[in-house]
């Protein structure tokens, strides 16, 4: 003879299936966030970086341009000085 079948309970298999859906809605979720910190991190390292280099191409052309006379021309910079300038163009014309 053959062995009698186990009676599965009709609450416990809802409730396996349920934590089971339950854990792939998490993971999925879960996913997608980490992912969307990850792109934004990425991002904001990209505008850092782009950052950088506008400073560092800001700070070669202001040594590039700047006269050997001491006499700062960029209205920019914190050592500009407008009668200095004026002195110097009218110096020069």
């Amino acid at each position: 003879m053959s062995a009698p079948a186990a009676a599965v309970n009709p609450i416990r298999n809802v409730a396996r299936w349920s934590a089971l859906a339950a854990g792939l809605v998490y993971g999925y979720v879960h996913h997608n966030t980490l992912t969307a910190l990850e792109h934004n991190r990425a991002e904001q390292k990209k505008i850092e970086h782009r950052d950088h280099l506008i400073a560092q191409a800001k700070a070669e052309w202001t040594k590039m341009n700047t006269p050997t006379g001491g006499v700062v021309t960029d209205p920019e910079s914190p050592n500009f000085d407008l009668e200095k300038v004026l002195i110097h163009l009218s110096e020069t014309a």
